[in-house]
């Protein structure tokens, strides 16, 4: 005789399935969840060794995402995650900023940028070497489109505006935690 099929049958057999595919995506979580943060960290480390100049330790201030990075007692420089909105979505960037306000590199961490247009904020040298040693003090933070000095990637002007602006985040950030004020205290107290 056949098994009839009657309500709590159905229900029986869709909360096993669900409680089965829940232990499956436990399980894979669980297993992946330290190589991913692992390879995060890595990814965060690299960023800040190329955004910044050579340093032996660091210190992060999780309240607001920055690394401050130290040689022997003396600072050398910031290490803030900034991001803006681009064409295709968030981009995320480590920006260097040295003890004087000076960018000296920025990073990419992620972007969703458009392949072969806006994902060349990563890839175009041109682009990118332009943010080594740019001082917002002399040069103006804005693509040239817009008045400014810095060149956008052909093509894609939003996302040289997103990352332009993700630049300035990380500026005025610095800014606003006063990391520029400590730094000129200690060196009129240095040079007492």
């Amino acid at each position: 005789m056949a098994v009839k099929s009657n309500l709590s049958n159905m229900v029986l057999a869709l909360g096993m399935s669900c409680l089965f595919c829940s232990a499956m995506l436990g399980g894979a979580y669980a297993l992946t969840k330290e190589p991913i943060e692992k390879a995060q960290a890595e990814k965060t480390k690299s960023a800040i060794s190329q955004v910044l100049p050579h340093f032996e330790t660091l210190e992060f201030e999780d309240d607001h995402h920055y690394y401050t990075a130290f040689d022997g007692d003396q600072v050398v420089g910031y290490a803030i995650e900034s991001s803006a909105m681009g064409f295709g979505g968030s981009i995320n960037l480590m920006v260097g900023i040295t003890p004087d306000g000076v960018v000296y590199n920025t990073s990419v961490l992620s972007h969703s940028e458009t392949p072969g247009l806006g994902a060349k904020c990563n890839t175009d040298t041109k682009f990118m070497d332009q943010w080594r040693g740019f001082d917002p003090s002399v040069k103006q933070l804005s693509v040239k489109k817009d008045g400014g000095d810095v060149d956008a990637i052909t093509a894609s002007t939003i996302t040289s505006r997103a990352y332009t602006q993700a630049v300035a985040n990380a500026l005025l950030l610095f800014e606003e935690l006063g990391l520029n004020e400590i730094n000129e205290d200690k060196k009129e107290v240095d040079h007492e």
